[in-house]
């Protein structure tokens, strides 16, 4: 069971775990490539990260690739856990999250498998790090570079959405606050305010990653901004949400204001 477990005696190390479905896939002919993501793709895996791993394989073989990487998994170590997302057919994709007896309980198995017909196969550098192929028969998979024109109108549009989205939801947090009802208070902050603040901090500082959340803004923000972004998150007292939710929402306005076309194409390059 996962928590406050001691961990597993000599576990499995990541690397370890690539190489291994690595030996598994590359001889089937019906698999095209297999890599490295996640924060190895950024140059940030670090002991606690999950190994966030991909493949592309003919259309008929999403489950058999699972099937096969599923026994080379169990070749080194018992399956504790498993979940499956549910994909839409039409992505292309299958999906399954492993914890392994013998590894460590944060080192998750997070395997994607594409069809290669499948659209979107998450290897735009400029989102997603540089992918660490281990093979790529024959060049099969190539690494497109991302469409700014597309990808800028769909930020400008975002951008555009989370104010309105401010002006008609950031008053909840107050609304719930004359109710006496300071957990509704708390969320609406957290889900409405903070979301919205944090997606356009991304948008002026790193446009790229606007929807990758807080997890990694201390490693692309300004140090000042994840500073302030964490002393507004952390509320300490009920009597504290209310005049924090107004900074919040002063600097959501700010910044949205700064996250111009202009500054959005020379920040993207």
């Amino acid at each position: 069971r996962a928590g406050c477990a001691s961990p597993a005696a000599s576990p499995i190390p990541r690397e370890t775990i690539v190489r291994t479905l690595s030996a598994a896939l590359e001889p089937l002919p019906w698999v095209d490539a297999f890599w490295e993501g996640g924060s190895a793709a950024f140059g940030r895996a670090d002991a606690w990260s999950d190994a966030d791993l991909y493949a592309v394989v003919a259309d008929d073989r999403l489950e058999e690739a699972l099937r096969v990487v599923e026994e080379a998994l169990t070749a080194l170590s018992p399956i504790s856990l498993k979940y499956e997302p549910a994909w839409p057919p039409e992505s292309g994709t299958a999906q399954a999250f492993y914890r392994l007896e013998r590894a460590s309980e944060y080192l998750l198995v997070d395997l994607a498998v594409f069809k290669r017909s499948a659209r979107d196969k998450y290897l735009e550098p400029e989102l997603h790090g540089r992918a660490l192929f281990s093979f790529n028969k024959g060049g099969a998979v190539t690494v497109p570079s991302l469409d700014r024109e597309a990808f800028l109108a769909k930020l400008l549009d975002r951008r555009d959405r989370l104010r309105r989205r401010i002006d008609l939801f950031a008053p909840f947090v107050t609304k719930e606050i004359l109710r006496g009802n300071g957990l509704a208070a708390l969320e609406a902050y957290q889900r409405i305010v903070l979301d919205s603040l944090a997606q356009v901090l991304w948008m002026r500082y790193r446009p790229a990653h606007y929807a990758f959340g807080v997890k990694y803004a201390r490693h692309e923000l300004p140090p000042e901004a994840v500073a302030r972004l964490e002393r507004l998150s952390f509320v300490g007292r009920p009597e504290d949400l209310a005049g924090k939710c107004r900074e919040a929402v002063d600097w959501f306005r700010e910044t949205a204001d700064r996250v111009t076309e202009a500054e959005v194409r020379s920040a993207l390059g």
